[in-house]
């Protein structure tokens, strides 16, 4: 955990796009670049949450602690203005995603390490509607098999909102 923890603001555990070989990546990539982003570890939730798809593929990680599966993913030091960034990207001003704590599991070479970190959770108002849609069925990872068929966002439809998309794909 070498990172100056005085400039950085959070800890984001990443567990879709975002994470390392994912389209979403190059964001946290930039970060890192200006040093606004640090890699941690890997990990995973100390507690089961479901891990389900969306539209277009998209990963969602849904605020049902106790459903679905401990879920993998990566830790990553993020400062302020990383967290804006990543902010934007998630829609959390829009009511696409929200940002809520959440424990989570690092090996460490003297076994398991707790800590908290904040996750992108897909957001309550439609939450229960994409479990249901998923079967109540998660994933324990977001794996190269889950992400095949995502479409970036710049190659969806543009005349729709990712919440119109969203509820589109739940009431189908």
């Amino acid at each position: 955990m070498g990172v100056g923890a005085g400039h950085f603001h959070s800890l984001i555990f990443t567990y879709g796009t975002l994470k390392r070989g994912f389209s979403n990546h190059v964001l946290i990539q930039d970060l890192i670049a200006t040093s606004d982003a640090a890699f941690i570890t890997v990990c995973r939730t100390t507690a089961q949450f479901p891990l389900v798809c969306g539209p277009y593929r998209v990963p969602f990680l849904l605020n049902f602690p106790g459903a679905g599966h401990r879920v993998s993913g990566e830790l990553y030091a993020v400062s302020a203005l990383g967290l804006g960034r990543m902010d934007e990207l998630e829609g959390t001003g829009r009511g696409h995603y929200e940002r809520l704590p959440m424990e989570i599991e690092a090996a460490a070479r003297d076994g398991a390490r707790m800590m908290w970190a904040e996750a992108y959770f897909a957001h309550s108002s439609y939450g229960a509607a994409l479990w249901r849609k998923s079967g109540e069925r998660g994933y324990s990872a977001y794996t190269e098999k889950e992400a095949a068929g995502y479409v970036k966002r710049k190659d969806r439809p543009q005349n729709q909102s990712f919440l119109e998309q969203i509820q589109l794909f739940v009431s189908s």
